[in-house]
């Protein structure tokens, strides 16, 4: 395995699945969050890191202070850190979701790309380099 890349499997169950710390992320948050049919997480805030989750499976009440909301599967919200919030299953099933985190500026696009693994050099903006053909069918 090449220096700077890390693998781990999602595995709903325990509550929280640190992501993060599995794949050794540096830039942002990164959990599996499972909860139990009719469990809730903390009432929390943050004071720099926004949020998103994505639902992977069931049902997620978002609620906030004077309202709340509901996503299905495959729904995302971003939550600005200052907004007090608690996650919700409601459901009598379990709810997976992924819960990502950072905070600071994003920089744009930093990313070098090239058309072939033999093209050498330092790259181009991605943009400039067209998508490679599918490969072919079986």
């Amino acid at each position: 395995m090449p220096d700077g890349v890390s693998y781990t499997k999602l595995e709903p169950g325990e509550q929280f699945q640190l992501l993060r710390r599995e794949l050794e992320v540096s830039s942002f948050g990164l959990n599996l969050v499972t909860l139990r049919p009719r469990q809730r997480g903390r009432v929390h805030r943050h004071e720099r890191q926004e949020e998103v989750y994505l639902v992977l499976e069931g049902e997620l009440t978002l609620v906030f202070e004077d309202e709340e909301r509901v996503l299905g599967q495959g729904e995302l919200a971003r939550v600005g850190p200052e907004v007090r919030r608690q996650i919700v299953n409601r459901s009598d099933a379990p709810t997976v979701l992924l819960a990502i985190g950072g905070s600071g500026e994003h920089k744009g696009r930093d990313g070098r790309a090239w058309g072939s693994w033999d093209e050498g050099g330092e790259g181009r903006p991605p943009q400039e380099i067209p998508q490679p053909e599918d490969l072919p069918a079986p």
